[in-house]
């Protein structure tokens, strides 16, 4: 009795693989983050307006084309920023990375308006990653977070943030409730009314 095997050839297979990963990449949109390569240095730093380290209090979804994150500012190395200290990120650039609250970053930035900045995804800003396997930045600009936080803090010193002070007539401008106005229109009434009787009580 002869047993016959059968022939099974892989190359029709491949062929097809091929076939199939060349239609889809042709027809796939395939987006490349491409930044230009930057050496850290008082030169790069002259760049920004802004430059702190500070975890991320809360991040807003974005709406429409940007989002926000909230900063807490832990070291603050240039520029003029508030504890709390808004950042504006285009959520539609190739190059975004995830905000998540409670991670720490040093935030390279220029400012939108006076009290918040504009995130640059291809600034120097970096993210603090807990396993240094996982940072890429390291690789990229050739030194680790502490080594970055350590040149900032020695060339550009630490700097005081702002302190936001309340307005002391800031509520003298404010259109009081109707509640209130009618307290205010009944004790004007009676104040009225008791100036009445004493003028005419002691003065008749």
């Amino acid at each position: 009795m002869k047993i016959s095997f059968v022939q099974f050839s892989y190359r029709p297979l491949i062929q097809v693989n091929f076939i199939l990963f060349f239609i889809f990449s042709c027809y796939t949109p395939l987006k490349a983050c491409q930044c230009p390569l930057t050496v850290l240095s008082l030169e790069e730093c002259n760049k920004y307006e802004i430059i702190f380290k500070g975890k991320i209090l809360s991040v807003a979804n974005c709406d429409h084309k940007f989002g926000e994150a909230i900063f807490e500012v832990e070291e603050l190395y240039k520029g003029v920023a508030t504890q709390e200290f808004k950042v504006l990120f285009d959520c539609n650039e190739e190059c975004m990375q995830k905000f998540s609250v409670g991670d720490e970053w040093i935030i390279y930035s220029r400012y939108k308006q006076v009290d918040n900045a504009k995130m640059d995804w291809c600034s120097r800003s970096r993210k603090f990653f807990k396993v240094d396997k996982e940072d890429f930045y390291t690789v990229t600009y050739g030194n680790d977070y502490f080594d970055e936080v350590q040149f900032l803090q020695k060339t550009l010193g630490v700097h005081r943030v702002s302190v936001i002070k309340k307005s002391q007539s800031g509520g003298r401008n404010k259109r009081p409730d109707t509640q209130l106005m009618v307290i205010i229109l009944i004790s004007s009434l009676a104040t009225i009314v008791l100036f009445y009787y004493l003028f005419n009580k002691f003065f008749k």
